[in-house]
């Protein structure tokens, strides 16, 4: 993966764009830190398919589907029986 400090990455956008699209992921640093990433529009969508489980894989997973809400065993609060006579 190429690494462009921000300031050629703007001046130089299109070729910075390019070289994404031909080579694959760019880097972006500021100030020596790595920043960003460019990657091409494919990949970007492959991987947010990947994060994202499918319908199936949600019903069939191990963990909770959803946090229960529960009081802790012997604090649930009762309704107060008002007698009817």
């Amino acid at each position: 993966m190429h690494t462009w400090p921000v300031q050629d990455a703007k001046a130089r956008f299109s070729e910075f764009l390019d070289a994404c699209l031909v080579e694959g992921p760019q880097m972006v640093t500021r100030r020596g830190a790595e920043a960003a990433v460019l990657v091409p529009v494919q990949e970007w969508r492959r991987l947010q398919s990947a994060t994202r489980p499918s319908l199936k894989q949600l019903l069939l997973a191990d963990q909770a589907r959803t946090d229960m809400i529960m009081p802790a065993r012997g604090q649930a609060k009762r309704r107060k029986v008002e007698s009817m006579l």
